[in-house]
């Protein structure tokens, strides 16, 4: 009898172990039909960009059974398209964690509570599992091992990403393969994509390009992506008028305002004023705009903080060889008991060099930097607590003030300093750090804006 309870047991045991993965991958390759080319997939003149852009993605993709596709490449739904979007992912481990002993990390306060009121507390060490976002022009090849996703950066360093936890990876690419034609790959058949540049074309391509103001008075000019995916002159505007929906092409548009409270009003090329209202895009529910201004590497202006836009032409954007590889962050932090340290630096436990970013919000602003753009970081003191956290001063000379959120937050772990020389780091916790002075790395992010 209780054996064969036993036998019952492991044999449920496996079934569920066999059941559940298998029904996963099913659903999963369900939901992933074939997808049909969205509007970025055009050229202004309405047709296939069969030949790859030098500002798109480009690369060769090797799959788990040999076969071999080199092309233009596009990210999961209609998503990720040029050089300066983001890979993101998981890190699947902090190699910098072995540096310190646990009992000097910062400690987090989680509360016990019962009906809603506190009756205690307890403290652990600050989580160091850290998210992975690299723009595609930083990356020289992507490999999928199992459960594993290694990312190669242009200067060699490598990444282990978990491909079950929020990875782009999972999300498949599109390919135009001149010779096999245009095919979209799941991820379980990707074995390696190597990034490379495009070969020369003399197909036509005008990005959204313009600048964005806020009600603040911020202003970012670069490259635009509306609603976080219109990001071409082909794309369509869509929304509701007095006689019903409307959609606009972005290249017939020469700005578009926000209006209280859930209506935009688009000025067109010729004059005429419509307003749009009642759809995603047009309203309360709109993602936010990117904008790739060289001034800040990537912002994301929220749609409660936008303004205005004013489009003007742009180019097509940068190409792969216009990322220089990356290097390692050195400079001196200066602590609130009057030390100075000077050597290698990994910032937050975490980022370790130029082209790696420091991200943190102001009004409305969501900003990614580069951190070869940052010349340096000033922390409030404590008697400022509540204020804004931090001064950020740029390589062109310009200051942010930036809020305790993000990169610039509680949960930051801190820094690890290696002085000249020296194999084993200083670590200074979060809260002893007074400022950071970044030396200048010898190349930064792409300062052409237009091409």
């Amino acid at each position: 009898m209780k054996r064969s309870s036993v036998s019952g047991w492991a044999f449920l045991l496996v079934l569920i172990l066999l059941v559940i993965p298998a029904g996963y991958w099913a659903r999963k390759r369900m939901a992933r039909p074939a997808r049909t080319p969205s509007r970025v997939d055009l050229t202004p003149s309405g047709r296939a960009a069969e030949l790859a852009h030098p500002s798109f993605l480009y690369g060769r993709v090797t799959t788990v059974d040999g076969l071999t596709y080199e092309g233009r490449l596009r990210w999961g739904d209609g998503e990720e398209a040029f050089w300066g979007d983001y890979f993101n992912g998981a890190k699947k481990e902090n190699p910098w964690a072995a540096y310190i002993p646990p009992e000097r990390l910062p400690k987090e306060r989680h509360p016990i509570a019962i009906f809603g009121l506190e009756i205690a507390h307890r403290e652990r060490p600050i989580d160091l599992a850290r998210l992975f976002m690299e723009r595609f022009g930083d990356i020289a090849r992507i490999e999928a091992t199992g459960r594993d996703v290694r990312v190669t950066l242009k200067s060699g360093t490598g990444f282990y990403l978990d491909r079950m936890e929020a990875s782009d990876f999972d999300d498949g690419v599109r390919v135009w393969d001149s010779r096999r034609g245009v095919t979209d790959l799941d991820s379980l058949r990707i074995r390696t994509i190597e990034l490379r540049p495009a070969p020369p074309s003399t197909a036509a391509l005008d990005r959204l390009y313009g600048k964005v103001r806020t009600r603040q008075g911020d202003e970012f000019t670069g490259f635009v992506q509306w609603d976080r995916q219109q990001c071409v002159g082909t794309d369509q505007l869509t929304g509701r008028t007095g006689q019903g929906e409307r959609s606009l092409q972005f290249g017939t548009i020469r700005s578009i305002a926000h209006r209280v409270p859930d209506s935009s009003l688009v000025t067109l090329l010729d004059g005429r004023e419509v307003v749009l209202s009642g759809t995603r895009a047009v309203g309360p529910e709109n993602r936010g705009l990117y904008v790739d201004d060289p001034l800040y590497g990537r912002v994301l202006v929220s749609w409660d903080a936008f303004d205005r836009v004013d489009f003007t032409p742009g180019g097509s954007g940068p190409t792969y060889s216009d990322f220089p590889p990356g290097s390692p962050l050195k400079g001196t932090i200066a602590t609130r008991d009057g030390r100075r340290l000077t050597g290698r630096l990994v910032y937050d436990l975490d980022e370790s060099e130029s082209t790696q970013t420091l991200d943190a919000p102001s009004r409305g602003v969501n900003y990614t930097i580069p951190f070869g753009l940052v010349a340096s970081i000033v922390l409030s003191g404590p008697q400022e607590h509540g204020a804004r956290c931090a001064r950020v001063t740029l390589r062109n000379g310009q200051e942010l003030q930036l809020d305790c959120a993000g990169d610039l937050g509680p949960q930051n772990a801190g820094a690890l300093i290696f002085p000249a020389g020296s194999q084993r780091p200083e670590y200074v916790p979060w809260d002893k750090l007074d400022q950071i002075a970044l030396d200048r790395p010898p190349s930064t992010y792409p300062t052409s804006a237009n091409r």
